[in-house]
């Protein structure tokens, strides 16, 4: 139990910096850039990008990008088979990241930074 929980640390931060190097590092410096997170916002939830802080949306995505790869590399470790680890990889990974988006949705629904709102 606690060799995963070790496991899940590990990767999180590992991959937050990693996300913080490439990810929104390229976001801040070019303007034209847009992660596929943020156009997946925009485009699911009216995300209004006048109304939303930047910075903030960017540092939101590399921290649930980082928890929803670690939580699924977390769950598939536990199993012994690559095969079962492969097939568990391709069940988890697109309904753990459309419901951690929908929360991020939901969040700045809430704060009214939507363009309906």
């Amino acid at each position: 139990m606690l060799e995963e929980v070790y496991l899940f640390l590990m990767c999180f931060f590992l991959i937050l910096i990693v996300y913080q190097i490439f990810i929104v590092r390229k976001a801040k410096k070019k303007k034209d850039y847009q992660p596929i997170e943020e156009r997946y916002l925009i485009a699911k939830y009216h995300l209004d990008m006048k109304k939303v802080d930047y910075p903030q949306l960017l540092q939101i995505i590399s921290i649930v990008s980082a928890f929803d790869i670690s939580l699924i590399v977390s769950i598939v470790m536990i199993l012994d088979s690559y095969l079962w680890q492969i097939l568990a990889v391709f069940i988890l990974a697109i309904p753990i990241i459309i419901v951690s988006y929908h929360f991020v949705g939901v969040f700045y629904r809430k704060r009214g930074m939507i363009k309906d709102a």
